[in-house]
C-alpha cells in the first residue's frame, strides 16, 4: 500500500457526488432487492364505449364472451378447414381458436334511451349475460330504457328481456320486425327443430306482445332510426340504420358475425343462419351500402369496441376499426 496521497480531479468528484445523490434519491442505496411481484390479475377490457353521433349518443355495452374451436366450422361451413384456418393466419388470427363476444348498443336520442338487443341474460353466466349490471357502468339504470329493439330472436339477443321471471326492463316498449315475429311466436316453434329457440321466445318475447310495435322494411322505430330487412341469418333479421344531423351509423346485428371471414368472404355459409344464400346477399347488399357511403356500423359480435368501417376488398370487404373519428368535429 502506497503512502503517497491520493489525487482526485475536480471532475471524477463532482461525478461520484452525483453517483451517491441519485443512489440515494432512488433508495438503492445499502438495500436489498426489492420483491417487485404482484399477483397476475387475468385479462380485463372496457366495459362499455361512448360516441357522440350528430345530435344522439351511442353507447356499446360488452357483455362478456365465450372462447371455442373455429373459426371453422362455425364460419366457412362449406369450406374446407384449411382455406378457413390459411385465411385466419392471414389476418394475425389463431387458427384453431377464436372467441363470440356480446355487445348491445343504447342510442340516447335525447327525448328516448333505446336498446338494441339484451344479452344472454341467465343462461350463459357468468361469462356473460350481466346486461343490467354493465348499464350501471355505463350511467344507465335498466328502469330508464324506454324502448328495447331486437334484431332478431336468438337467446343471445333475447336472453336478457326477463330477469328471474319478471321484466329486465320494467318500463320498456318493444320493437321489433313483423317477419320475426310471425315466425317464432307461434306456439308449435316450441317443440321440433325450432324447440330451443322457441322456448325462449314464449317465455322472453310473447308475454311483452301487447307492448310491442312490429315492423316492415324501412319503417321507424322513432325518427331517425329505421329497420331495413336483412333476412337469412333468422327469417325475419332487421338492421337498423341511425342519422342524426347528418352523422349515419348502421347496427347490423348478426348478418356477419366474425370481423374477418364474414367479411372478406361474405358468400361462406356460416353455422347460425338459418337460409345461408339468404345471408350472404344481405351480407352483400348491407355492407355493400355500408362501404359505399362510408358510413359507421356497430356489429353485436365485431371485436368491441365494435364500432368501425368496412372497404371492398377483393371480392367481399375488410373491416376497418374506428379510432378517433367521433372524438373531434
Amino acid at each position: 500500500m502506497s503512502d503517497k496521497p491520493t489525487l482526485v480531479s475536480r471532475r471524477a468528484a463532482m461525478l461520484g457526488a452525483v453517483g451517491t445523490t441519485a443512489a440515494l434519491a432512488t433508495g438503492i442505496v445499502g438495500t436489498a432487492p426489492a420483491a417487485a411481484a404482484a399477483p397476475m390479475l387475468g385479462a380485463h377490457g372496457p366495459t362499455h364505449q361512448r360516441i357522440k353521433l350528430g345530435e344522439f349518443e351511442v353507447t356499446v355495452i360488452h357483455d362478456g364472451f365465450i372462447a371455442l374451436d373455429g373459426p371453422h366450422p362455425i364460419f366457412g361451413q362449406d369450406q374446407e378447414p384449411e382455406a378457413v384456418e390459411a385465411l385466419a393466419v392471414e389476418n394475425f388470427l389463431p387458427p384453431k381458436r377464436m372467441t363470440i363476444g356480446f355487445s348491445p348498443v343504447v342510442v340516447n336520442t335525447g327525448s328516448e334511451l333505446i336498446l338494441f338487443d339484451t344479452g344472454n341474460g341467465a343462461g350463459r353466466r357468468p361469462n356473460a349475460g350481466h346486461l343490467r349490471a354493465l348499464l350501471a357502468n355505463a350511467g344507465y339504470t335498466p328502469e330508464q330504457i324506454d324502448i328495447v329493439v331486437l334484431t332478431h330472436f336468438h337467446p343471445d339477443h333475447i336472453g336478457g328481456l326477463m330477469e328471474d321471471g319478471a321484466p329486465a326492463f320494467p318500463n320498456a316498449r318493444y320493437v321489433t320486425g313483423q317477419v320475426e315475429y310471425d315466425f317464432w311466436s307461434p306456439a308449435e316453434k316450441a317443440s321440433g327443430p325450432t324447440e330451443r329457440v322457441g322456448k325462449l321466445v314464449q317465455s322472453n318475447v310473447v308475454p311483452f306482445a301487447d307492448k310491442m310495435s312490429f315492423l316492415g322494411d324501412n319503417q321507424d322505430v322513432v325518427s331517425g332510426i329505421t329497420g331495413m330487412a336483412s333476412f337469412g341469418h333468422t327469417p325475419g333479421h332487421m338492421v337498423f340504420h341511425i342519422e342524426s344531423a347528418g352523422k349515419r351509423m348502421m347496427i347490423t346485428g348478426d348478418i356477419a358475425n366474425h370481423y374477418v371471414v364474414s367479411l372478406q368472404k361474405p358468400d361462406w355459409h356460416v353455422r347460425f343462419d338459418m337460409d345461408k344464400a339468404k345471408a350472404a346477399e344481405a351480407r352483400r347488399k348491407v355492407f355493400g351500402m355500408i362501404a359505399a357511403d362510408k358510413i359507421a356500423f356497430s356489429g353485436y359480435h365485431m371485436p368491441f369496441p365494435n364500432v368501425g368501417y368496412v372497404e371492398t376488398y377483393g371480392d367481399g370487404f375488410r373491416y376497418v376499426p374506428a379510432s378517433y373519428q367521433f372524438a373531434v368535429d
